[in-house]
């Protein structure tokens, strides 16, 4: 197969699942060579990200990830796409592993904020503990010179219970819980612009779009940077001359 990325999911299998949802049916198509060339490897069994983040003492899952990035790369992707924002704890060891491009989902999502909000001085932030207990996103966005607002101590608990009890064990998208959380960052932490920083979350964007707040959602915008590089690459442009532009430091 020529000109494919290679996505290394399953973290969650359902979300990852919403990226490559995202990437085919965005992609403008009338016939079946239309659709992008990829290879999707679905390794559910990586340890939990967030368990390891705040006690090392769990099942490190970075070596999971190792094995997925060098065997896509024996294939030869033009890029690599992870659409799990908490595995980029490992970003810069994975990266570091082949000089084929790899993708930051997060750094690419807080750019967009900032071209797409420039007067914005700060944004909400909602994601899994592990990248608050990192600072994953937060360093991201203090990078740009931008605020990042977590809220009070009941955010929290609404996002684990959505991530996890809701999307991750039962497989459904608590719309209700979800609107109310982007209601409270909203209005009583005054956030214009709310990150997604969890692919569950994107998920949750995905199913229940129906409201009135402004949302950054990373998961979106690498489905339609996956589509830009991806047909650029197609019609003749050198891979790491495409991804350039996104390979944000």
């Amino acid at each position: 197969m020529k000109h494919f990325f290679s996505i290394i999911g399953g973290m969650g299998t359902i979300a990852t699942e919403s990226y490559v949802r995202l990437i085919n049916h965005r992609v403008k198509i009338a016939k079946d060579q239309d659709y992008l060339n990829y290879i999707f490897v679905n390794d559910a069994q990586i340890p939990d990200r967030t368990a390891y983040i705040k006690d090392h003492t769990k099942p490190n899952f970075f070596y999971d990830l190792r094995d997925d990035v060098l065997g896509q790369a024996k294939l030869g992707p033009d890029f690599y796409v992870m659409p799990c924002n908490t595995a980029h704890y490992f970003y810069d060891d994975l990266a570091a592993l082949t000089d084929i491009p790899f993708l930051h989902m997060m750094r690419i999502a807080v750019h967009q904020f900032i071209e797409k909000y420039p007067q914005e001085k700060k944004i909400g932030l909602i994601a899994t503990e592990g990248s608050i207990y990192d600072h994953l996103y937060v360093d991201e966005i203090h990078a740009v010179h931008r605020e990042a607002e977590l809220g009070g101590p009941e955010i929290q608990p609404m996002v684990n219970k959505l991530i996890y009890s809701d999307i991750k064990e039962k497989g459904m998208v608590d719309g209700k819980l979800y609107h109310q959380i982007l209601q409270k960052m909203h209005d009583d932490y005054g956030c214009n612009v709310i990150l997604l920083g969890c692919t569950e979350l994107s998920l949750a964007q995905e199913k229940a779009p129906d409201h009135p707040y402004n949302v950054i959602d990373p998961q979106s915008i690498i489905a339609d940077v996956s589509i830009e590089l991806a047909l650029k690459i197609r019609n003749g442009m050198d891979s790491k001359k495409a991804c350039a532009k996104y390979m944000y430091k």
